[in-house]
């Protein structure tokens, strides 16, 4: 290290610093990147269940409205709006992998926001389908950039102890703006002009511009600098992050074991050209549970399960799908109910991560939503979807299958993935895990509104035996392959992974730190070569 020794340890108790109150807010604080991930997913199934909007977009007279057959946005319409954002965000998450690796992890976020701005101004101008569209898909592109990025970089910057907390804040923060997207859609659900629909667009230029100045006043991912060999700016970095000056022994330890951690993932990974960098994702032995190849199926895996549990049929489509029940008096206030229970929900999962774990976590939450999504669909199937009685049950239901989805798989996909990468291939693996999220949330919007169209399949209540079944997988899944990484450090995880099964993973315990392995010297610093080494290979990334 330019400028004296690097100070390490052996003692596996040391390899964090201490962390102020002041350092956690600042962790904390890139989660309001949820607010408009949340928000963008939630307006839009309020607006296209307005009356002026349907009016307007389908050329539809007004005096038809009420009469739900006649008066609704076409499906294909409602498909391609909905899932357009999706395909955009699936790109956007896959580039930003590459552009959090050259330019930094919050350069890529704010470098996001914009783009989504862009992409709500034409959104808010379309009087047209065509631009309404072309904005969805480019506010798309800038989601995808902050989805996967900020995850990335929660996950670099918190404190091992509280990491699962801090990430599940994100998901937290997806759920306030999807209440915030309800409250607008019902607000100005009843006006007569564009202002029904333009009001929940633009709002959401207002997360974006917080979001980025936020971040520009926070210090980059200390993981990023260690990765392009900029030693000296990753100290300045820690210590802001943990509150410490940089001087400090803490500072320098949790620095020490960092650099000591990605040298070691160097000599495993050995870094090349543009294109092996890609490749390095999918190395290894499909049969090594700790290859990077196996990293990246569960990544991808893991995300493409979240989106089976059928979440996004309710906050998507909710409206619609409560409107056309043909029972329900006010299909917007039964959707701002069940995102008000999303919300509520969420915040159990900060203790529960950390208390628990996150393999029961999900392995419990899936079991939950099985039986609550399978006791809907029993009640649709039974005669007496019609009764007033059986319709609240089923809402009832859907209410308690949100909360378990709120309180466990929600945060605990996002945590997991942002956990399981080594440095070298964390930003494209992270980014590939968010692409495959969109991926199926794009599919899952694009083949929804088929399902349980009344012009299409009208499967009403039984699309909930397929969401079922889907999260009966969920519940096989996370119990065979989710790894437990509660209290480990980034660098602990990796070895982790490395001796156990996710089976036998909650047992395990770090007995030697890296910079130990890697090399220390008789005055207790880190071998000067090796932080020459990650320095030299840095400047070439």
């Amino acid at each position: 290290m330019p400028g004296g020794a690097l100070v390490a340890t052996a003692d596996t108790g040391r390899i964090e610093a201490p962390v102020t109150l002041k350092a956690y807010m600042m962790c904390a604080f890139s989660a309001f990147g949820g607010i408009f991930f949340g928000y963008d997913s939630g307006y839009i199934s309020g607006v296209m269940g307005m009356n002026y909007f349907i009016e307007h977009y389908e050329n539809l007279p007004a005096s038809l409205a009420g009469h739900e057959d006649k008066f609704v946005l076409a499906a294909w319409k409602k498909s391609l709006i909905t899932s357009i954002l999706s395909a955009g965000t699936f790109f956007g998450a896959i580039i930003a992998g590459d552009l959090a690796d050259f330019f930094g992890r919050r350069t890529t976020v704010i470098a996001g926001c914009f783009i989504f701005i862009v992409g709500v101004v034409l959104q808010t101008a379309s009087t047209a389908l065509a631009l309404l569209v072309v904005g969805r898909l480019i506010a798309g592109f800038g989601v995808g950039f902050v989805s996967a990025i900020i995850i990335l970089y929660m996950s670099e910057v918190a404190p091992k102890k509280v990491r699962g907390a801090i990430v599940s804040g994100y998901q937290f923060c997806i759920t306030i703006g999807l209440l915030l997207a309800s409250c607008v859609d019902y607000g100005t659900q009843n006006r007569n002009d564009t202002g029904s629909y333009r009001i929940p667009i633009a709002i959401q230029m207002l997360w974006a511009i917080i979001l980025a100045i936020g971040l520009f006043l926070l210090p980059e991912s200390p993981r990023y600098f260690v990765k392009r060999g900029r030693i000296d700016r990753a100290t300045n970095s820690l210590a802001r992050l943990r509150g410490e000056p940089e001087n400090s022994e803490y500072i320098q330890q949790e620095l020490a074991e960092i650099i000591a951690n990605h040298e070691y993932e160097l000599k495993v990974i050995p870094q090349g050209s543009y294109l092996s960098s890609w490749l390095n994702c999918f190395s290894g032995s499909l049969f090594n549970a700790s290859s990077n190849v196996r990293r990246t199926i569960l990544g991808t895996s893991l995300q493409m399960m979240q989106q089976w549990t059928g979440v996004n049929f309710v906050f998507y489509f909710g409206t619609t799908f409560f409107r056309d029940l043909g029972t329900i008096d006010n299909p917007f206030l039964i959707g701002l109910i069940t995102t008000l229970v999303n919300v509520l929900s969420t915040p159990i999962s900060f203790w529960m991560i950390e208390r628990v774990g996150r393999r029961p976590l999900l392995i419990w939450g899936a079991l939950g939503m099985v039986i609550c999504q399978f006791i809907v669909a029993i009640i649709g199937v039974s005669g007496a979807k019609h009764d007033p009685s059986a319709v609240r049950a089923e809402i009832a239901f859907i209410c308690i299958y949100i909360s378990f989805f709120a309180s466990t798989w929600g945060p605990g996909a996002w945590v997991v993935i942002g956990e399981i990468f080594p440095l070298p291939i964390r930003s494209r693996g992270v980014g590939l895990s968010t692409a495959s999220n969109w991926l199926w949330n794009c599919l899952i919007a694009v083949i929804t509104p088929y399902m349980v169209g009344k012009d299409k399949g009208n499967l009403g209540t039984n699309v909930f035996w397929i969401w079922g079944s889907l999260c009966a997988i969920c519940f096989v899944y996370a119990y065979l392959l989710i790894p437990e990484t509660k209290g480990l450090s980034l660098e602990q995880v990796d070895r982790m992974m490395e001796e156990t099964t996710p089976r036998t993973s909650a047992k395990w315990k770090p007995t030697t730190t890296y910079a130990a392995e890697m090399g220390l010297t008789k005055e207790g610093t880190l071998a000067p070569e090796i932080v020459d080494d990650v320095i030299r290979k840095g400047s070439v990334v």
